[in-house]
């Protein structure tokens, strides 16, 4: 798999929650969980099953920063 996008974070599927037409899939990388969204047809394409190791892929154009109260 070659990609422009640099963050690349490697991890093992714990979920897959399909929805009407969206599913959730949680991808927990070192501990951290990241969820992303995409659609149903994408999750049977590609055969996403819990316990796969996959990627969770970032592309943003912006970064927000917070900070707590």
């Amino acid at each position: 798999m070659k990609l422009s996008a640099r963050n690349k974070l490697k991890g093992r599927i714990v979920e897959v929650k399909k929805g009407q037409t969206t599913a959730h899939v949680r991808i927990d990388v070192n501990g951290t969980v990241v969820t992303a969204s995409i659609t149903n047809d994408a999750v049977d394409e590609l055969g996403l099953k819990v316990g796969q190791q996959g990627y969770a892929i970032i592309k943003a154009s912006d970064v927000m920063v917070g900070l707590d109260d």
